[in-house]
Parts: structure tokens; sequence; C-alpha cells
């Protein structure tokens, strides 16, 4: 069989980054992209500065919805969310000195996630009904159903359990 040949393109592809700087769709992205990766490094030289450089990457930052001037923080644990908040008015000096300037900084605690599923139980072991009494369990209702006087209504349910656990 003879088939035809190919058409020729008449376009040629376009780099990926091109698609990415098109002010439609993609553009926006990526300039708030670059803006999240500039937020980190300022942040990260602000905590160097303060010591506390270490804490850098365990910490997820952005701006906040709607302002522009008030930073949230978002961090693993209740420790490094006090050790930030005790230092809240010196990063804020230490980001405006790196150009950032904003006026408030919020720190939140991200809830953890859960640690395991829990499952219910499918095997024949779940299943099972319950068994007498063992002898130490009968040997001990035998010896109370001995102390209790022949007429009382606890030694009659005694006796009926006694009876109607097999051994």
């Amino acid at each position: 069989m003879n088939f035809a040949p190919k058409p020729k393109r008449q376009q040629t592809a376009h780099e990926w980054v091109d698609y990415l700087r098109d002010s439609e769709g993609l553009g926006g992205i990526l300039a708030k992209t670059e803006d999240l990766a500039k937020l980190k490094s300022i942040l990260a030289r602000a905590l160097t500065t303060l010591e506390l450089g270490h804490l850098s990457q365990k910490i997820e930052s952005g701006w906040r919805q709607g302002t522009q001037n008030e930073l949230f923080l978002l961090v693993g644990n209740a420790s490094i969310a006090s050790r930030l908040q005790q230092v809240l008015p010196s990063l804020i000096n230490e980001l405006a000195k790196n150009g950032l300037v904003c006026s408030a900084i919020k720190v939140q605690v991200k809830p953890a996630p859960a640690s395991r599923e829990i499952k219910p139980r499918t095997d024949a072991g779940a299943l099972r009904k319950p068994t007498g009494l063992n002898e130490i369990a009968r040997s001990s209702w035998q010896g109370l159903l001995e102390k209790l006087a022949p007429d009382s209504s606890l030694r009659k349910a005694v006796e009926k359990l006694l009876q109607n656990k097999p051994k």
C-alpha cells in the first residue's frame, strides 16, 4: 500500500516557558510562584539573621488573602509557632531590611495528618462467641456461693450464673 506523504507543518514548536509567560492562563501562576519563591528566600535570610535559619525549611509562607501586607506562616508544630511568636517584631524588622514590607505576621500550626487508619476486624477470632468461665473465675463464684444465705436473692443469681456458663 502506498500512503500519501504527510503534509509539512506550518507551525513550529514553542518553548514551554513561552506558555508559562503568556498572560492568558499560566502566566499568573508563574508570577505567583516566583513571588512565593522570593518570599521564601527573604524569610530564610531574615530567620538566619535572627539565628533561626534551621526553621526556614519547616515553615510554609504566603500572603493572607485580600491583603499584601499581612504575612501568613504555617508551621508543623506548636514549639516552632511559639518560638516565632517570640521574635515576631524582630522578624518584621528584618524582613523590612531585606526589602519585604509587611505590617503583621500571623503564625498558625497546621493540623497533623491522620497517623493511621482504623479498620474493622475481619478475622474469624473477632467473630467467635464468648466462652464460659475459666477455672479461677468458677472457683471464685463457688466460694461466694458457699458464703451466701440459702434464701438470698443474690445466691439464686450466682447459682443461675454458674448453671448458664459452661466450663
